[in-house]
């Protein structure tokens, strides 16, 4: 990392910056990206209102920790000045770092898994194996889709999210929102809600009657895998890491 540091551009946030375009990387390198159409942000400042967020119509695959912008959720001017972010980021990002300071991160996907589940006339997730037993209780599905998430839309949303617990967002007919204390934390949920989403829907495949754990069970593991000690941590610095090895300009 000194490496990375003695290369950086004289830009605050750093290595918040840093780790946003690896997540950013990971993520397509996963194909849970869409187009140029998802987005993440970071809250910088104490009350969560300065964040940062990828720039409009970018690909995941190529920002880099320097193209991030900085932006002020309670600035009312930010659709106006050049280099504006997306309109539905400003929405719906804005609005939530702007009426839930505690999302420190927020994470934005239209993966398949997570997408097909959101699809569902009942887009729950029961707690079938350990992956979805992650997420009991820690969840809240929005049934009231209500078309591109401009600011309304963004207020409506950000108003299911005021609960501490509640750390995912299953956006009925959309795709899935993910929140978290950093970047590591909010990764690593994406990464396995979109495994617990798969394995549910592989499992519904089957057409066979799913072996559902008990409510006392699934909160059990729920809370296990929450106290684990730096697992998400290690995740992205071992995807870092892998990055670094193959010579990516992320962290630039």
């Amino acid at each position: 990392m000194n490496t990375q540091a003695a290369l950086s551009p004289n830009l605050t946030h750093w290595q918040e910056r840093v780790d946003m375009a690896a997540a950013f990387r990971w993520t397509e390198r996963l194909h849970m990206h869409e187009g140029v159409a998802n987005h993440f942000s970071l809250a910088v400042n104490a009350d969560g209102t300065q964040f940062l967020m990828n720039p409009n119509q970018a690909h995941f695959r190529r920002i880099k920790a320097s193209s991030l912008l900085l932006l002020d959720a309670d600035d009312p001017k930010t659709m106006e000045r050049p280099g504006a972010p997306d309109p539905t980021a400003w929405g719906l990002h804005g609005s939530i770092h702007r009426l839930c300071p505690h999302a420190r991160c927020v994470m934005h996907v239209h993966s398949i898994h997570a997408t097909v589940l959101a699809c569902l006339a009942d887009s729950t997730l029961p707690p079938i194996d350990q992956n979805t037993a992650t997420f009991y209780g820690r969840y809240v599905v929005d049934n009231d889709f209500g078309g591109l998430a401009f600011e309304d839309e963004g207020a409506r949303c950000a108003g299911m999210l005021t609960d501490p617990k509640v750390k995912v967002m299953i956006m009925g007919n959309h795709g899935v929102l993910v929140t978290g204390d950093s970047v590591a934390d909010t990764f690593n949920r994406l990464y396995y809600f979109e495994r617990a989403a798969e394995t549910y829907i592989r499992a519904l495949q089957t057409g066979r009657e799913l072996r559902v754990l008990s409510d006392e069970i699934a909160e059990k593991t729920a809370q296990e895998l929450e106290d684990y000690p730096n697992q998400a941590e290690r995740h992205l610095a071992e995807l870092k890491a892998i990055l670094d090895d193959e010579g990516s300009n992320y962290a630039t």
